[in-house]
């Protein structure tokens, strides 16, 4: 990956961006009071959030690198139910982030998985629950079925409700806030980022554009109601891997 913007430093060279370099520019800010929401979105350059049906063929070694460093660098790994069913989520793995970063860093081993599900859909036999060393968070609502959070809890979910009929982004950071967890990782999908941005909650958007033209009738990264005024957002960085960009953005005045 080479840096396009800002503008590297005199005599950088051609030469691609370090891990401590791509660190620094990805971090989140120091001593956080609040949850601090970054999300992150690969698309092709007409639009389309997934290859038939799944992100991951829109993806490069530069995208997942990236994908893979908000993991290393978050407290807490936000997603919807469905992206992750039909992504295969199952919980972190010690071996699929950097432990060195994580510890000096001053985070956990890995961060958890937190699910926004209105209905409760995770099942309890979900590679989220059987597969993590990290138990996964469920923020769901008071009117999903209480047998399911039941089943839930029971196989070592944190069960939180976050709402009544849909899950309330506000209530759901909320709780994550009450467990230490601000560095918030979301990956989507369209559905609750769109929520994220109803609510005004999105601090940072970390989005790549794959050289692709996929046409088809894949939705779009945000989909939901109206906010009340669109976000201004300020372009913080400008990567370049081959012919994929990778675009972050910060919130307009910080």
């Amino acid at each position: 990956m080479q840096m396009l913007w800002p503008p590297p430093s005199p005599g950088a060279g051609a030469t691609g961006l370090t891990d401590a370099e791509l660190e620094r520019l990805y971090d989140y800010p120091p001593d956080l009071d609040r949850p601090w929401v970054q999300v992150n979105f690969v698309a092709s350059v007409d639009g389309a959030v997934t290859v038939a049906g799944k992100s991951g063929g829109l993806g490069n070694p530069a995208d997942k690198k990236v994908f893979a460093l908000g993991r290393d660098l978050a407290d807490v790994v936000l997603v919807g139910a469905r992206t992750a069913l039909i992504e295969g989520y199952q919980g972190v793995k010690a071996g699929e982030v950097r432990r060195e970063r994580r510890a000096r860093l001053g985070l956990a081993e890995v961060p958890p998985i937190a699910v926004v599900t209105a209905r409760c859909s995770v099942e309890p036999t979900s590679p989220l629950l059987t597969g993590t060393t990290a138990p996964p968070i469920v923020l769901t609502t008071s009117s999903a079925p209480a047998e399911r959070r039941a089943a839930l809890a029971a196989a070592g979910a944190d069960v939180v409700v976050a709402g009544d009929d849909e899950v309330d982004p506000r209530a759901a950071l909320a709780a994550l806030d009450e467990r230490g967890l601000r560095r918030v990782d979301c990956e989507g999908g369209p559905t609750l980022f769109g929520a994220l941005i109803a609510e005004d909650l999105v601090d940072v958007l970390c989005v790549t554009f794959a050289p692709l033209l996929t046409g088809g009738d894949a939705g779009r990264i945000a989909t939901g109601p109206l906010p009340a005024a669109p976000r201004d957002l300020e372009l913080a960085s400008v990567l370049r891997h081959e012919s994929a960009l990778l675009l972050r953005y910060t919130r307009s005045g910080g």
